[in-house]
């Protein structure tokens, strides 16, 4: 597989209790600190995505922000 520039590949094992280890290099590189709470979406023809915390603070925010005009 060729490799691009931004985008990783890793493996990870699910332990008898459901569980993974996320890999030292991707938490270091998504900020992923013990006690974080992450989000996991799935599509069961496209998989499983853990999109980074820096979109998701992105989104709440477009989700909550007030619109020109609005008296809310």
């Amino acid at each position: 597989m060729k490799e691009r520039e931004g985008q990783y590949a890793w493996t990870a094992t699910v332990g008898e209790k459901g569980q993974i280890v996320i890999p030292k290099q991707a938490r270091e590189l998504f900020d992923i600190h013990p006690g974080d709470t992450l989000m996991l979406f799935g599509d069961v023809r496209r998989g499983i995505a853990i999109p980074p915390k820096a979109a998701f603070a992105e989104l709440i925010g477009k989700t909550f922000a007030e619109k020109d005009g609005d008296d809310a």
